[in-house]
């Protein structure tokens, strides 16, 4: 047990993060308002009540259901993961992130019926979805989990390490 305390504050302190964020962004902006911060780069106050890019978002409510029970689901999953693949550095890191973000974005869907996104990425006109911290969290925990298994000697999906 002592060993999954690390990757559960850290997925605590990115919950935290996400929320005081998105928090400021909604105190702090009118819906739909921009800030631009820099050339490539604004703060934006969105709804999201679809999943990534806006998945389902125009599907008339049903979704929100959906994704709740899917969030709720995977941060079950990550916990059992976690636990038996506690000593596992580079794995627990990313499986840390991905709940940290799991759950941030799943408490705006209980809060709110939707996630709150505010970054903005863009170029020549072509703007990024926008998105929010437990978003990036998830992401950077998805792309350590590839790295994690295109590592020498690394297991397969499921085998105890």
């Amino acid at each position: 047990m002592r060993k999954l305390v690390p990757w559960y504050a850290l997925a605590l302190l990115v919950v935290a993060l996400d929320q005081l964020t998105k928090y400021w962004i909604s105190a702090s902006f009118r819906y739909g308002e921009v800030r631009v911060v820099s050339s490539f780069f604004n703060l934006v106050l969105t709804h999201n009540k679809g999943a990534a890019f806006s998945f389902l978002a125009s599907a008339g409510g049903w979704q929100r259901g959906l994704f709740i029970a899917i969030a709720l689901v995977a941060i079950v999953v990550i916990s059992a993961l976690l636990a038996r693949r506690a000593g596992d550095r580079l794995f627990c890191l990313a499986l840390a992130l991905i709940l940290g973000g799991a759950i941030g974005n799943v408490v705006d869907r209980i809060v709110l019926g939707h996630v709150v996104d505010f970054l903005d990425f863009h170029f020549a006109g072509w703007h990024w979805p926008a998105f929010n911290l437990a978003d990036s969290a998830i992401t950077v925990g998805a792309a350590l989990l590839v790295a994690d298994s295109l590592r020498p000697g690394a297991k397969r999906a499921g085998a105890a390490r």
